[in-house]
């Protein structure tokens, strides 16, 4: 296992405080960007990177009754500076070294210049009992950037994280940030949690964050973060969230693939401020589109997955069906501002090509401190109050008699349907186009209800869509949103 931090030799005081105080005293210098590690370990081939293993039985507090214990990742490749990790005990951090002796390394790997001591990690896993009879069982994975991911219990990795999004689809290009020092506070041989804090800095912004993560069903972290800008932050993205789509019943005519459908979340969720819950399915444009979604004082937004079952993907390998959403919540007052949704074209599902984030309607001032919390939730639904039935799916076409295009939405099953589709109030509304009445009728496969519309585009390129399903005047349902470009 790795030597544990000795107190004697390096052992500095350690609290949330000095990390904020780091990043503000790091805002008043030019920034720096850290060294690069070796030029072997840059040269490193995919294959040959993978080929570098941390062994379970090397991580921190391995062999200790500590109730977590941490792997690192090497650097190079993708990740050619390192990230310098502290060990926190009483109060007091100490330098978790890096050794090449402490990684299996296979027969790919060539012979590299070991710095011992000095390379630092591309990134860190957490690991704890969650149920594995032999060994503590990986849930968490921050690396690359300010990037980390999580899962729920039994899930498989799909999206992730970011610390904070800038310029994410200017012309000018995105701007991302590192976490360049990680602290882990060393947990008690029965904590359930386990605390991290991470130092941020780049050309335009440092920060102090602090991740309170808890693992289970879903895994939840609660996050504080001081940031220090360096220059006005006009684009800029809080809570921002990374996935993958590529295609549905939306657009699969583009894709010649076996699959029904390849991503790992379908749709962009909100819960805003006038307590509508909106529902917008994700898009794999054929050019860049951002969408700004205005609200006040957001009750909460994230990436989800709604189709939940194997033959949904018919994937054996990537697991889409496993995949889980993230939901975030702020705490306190966010202010005025928007949901914003960039949506890149791809052609891959190699490449995350979603963005999503809440984008404040005033920039954040050079100089300025700026505090922020929020709670992240990793899993299979968002954990909200307001249980509205839920779009299951959409799924468009060509008319099959006269001009224009389908829209089919499905709505899974509630009380509020009880009285049949002939109780509810059917709405459809584009401001572009003229869409029909609509037609609503109980499904059988799902239980709950469909609905079906049209609308003729002409010779438009894009169209902005919106339906719900109301009941004596109230709401039955979410509010559906989608944006249909050629």
């Amino acid at each position: 296992m790795l030597p544990l931090p000795s107190l004697a030799s390096g052992a500095a005081a350690f609290s949330r405080d000095m990390v904020i105080e780091l990043a503000r005293d790091l805002a008043t210098r030019d920034y720096k960007p850290r060294n690069m590690v070796p030029e072997d370990w840059q040269n490193l081939t995919y294959d040959q990177y993978r080929d570098i293993r941390f062994p379970r039985e090397n991580a921190l507090w391995a062999g200790t009754d500590r109730s977590y214990e941490v792997d690192f990742f090497a650097p190079g490749l993708y990740f050619p500076r390192a990230t310098k990790v502290y060990s926190v005990e009483n109060d007091m951090a100490e330098p978790v070294p890096f050794t090449l002796d402490n990684f299996n390394k296979g027969k790919l790997v060539p012979d590299l210049v070991k710095t011992a001591g000095t390379l630092g990690y591309s990134g860190l896993r957490l690991r704890t009992d969650l149920g594995h009879p032999e060994y503590k069982t990986e849930f968490c994975v921050f690396q690359g950037a300010s990037y980390f991911r999580a899962i729920g219990i039994g899930q498989t990795y799909g999206l992730s994280g970011r610390g904070l999004a800038l310029r994410t689809g200017a012309p000018e290009g995105e701007e991302f940030p590192d976490f360049v020092k990680f602290w882990l506070e060393a947990p008690g041989s029965d904590q359930k949690n386990m605390v991290l804090h991470a130092l941020m800095d780049s050309p335009s912004v440092t920060g102090a964050y602090r991740f309170d993560i808890t693992p289970g069903p879903d895994c939840v972290m609660e996050v504080d973060a001081t940031l220090f800008p360096r220059v006005e932050l006009d684009n800029v993205g809080i809570g921002p969230l990374t996935s993958m789509f590529l295609f549905d019943e939306t657009n699969r005519n583009r894709f010649d693939d076996f699959r029904p459908a390849v991503h790992d979340n379908d749709g962009l969720m909100m819960w805003n401020g006038n307590g509508e819950v909106i529902w917008r399915p994700l898009a794999n444009p054929v050019q860049l589109q951002i969408s700004s979604f205005v609200d006040t004082n957001p009750r909460g937004f994230g990436l989800m997955q709604r189709a939940r079952e194997l033959e949904d993907y018919a994937d054996l390998e990537a697991l889409y069906h496993n995949r889980p959403g993230l939901w975030v919540e702020p705490k306190g007052d966010w202010g005025k501002g928007a949901v914003t949704l960039v949506e890149i074209p791809t052609a891959e599902e190699i490449y995350d090509n979603i963005v999503a984030y809440w984008r404040p309607s005033e920039p954040m001032q050079a100089g300025a401190q700026v505090d922020l919390s929020y709670r992240l939730t990793w899993g299979v639904d968002a954990p909200i109050e307001k249980k509205l039935p839920k779009v299951l799916n959409t799924a468009m076409g060509r008319r099959l008699f006269g001009e224009g295009r389908v829209v089919v939405i499905d709505f899974e099953d509630s009380p509020l349907f009880d009285d049949g589709p002939e109780a509810l109030d059917i709405h459809t509304y584009s401001p572009h186009v003229e869409t029909s009445e609509g037609v609503l009728q109980r499904n059988p496969a799902t239980g709950g209800l469909r609905l079906a519309f049209s609308f003729d585009p002409g010779e438009r390129r894009h169209i902005e869509l919106r339906a719900q399903l109301r009941k004596d005047g109230e709401m039955a349902s979410e509010v559906w949103l989608y944006r249909w470009t050629v």
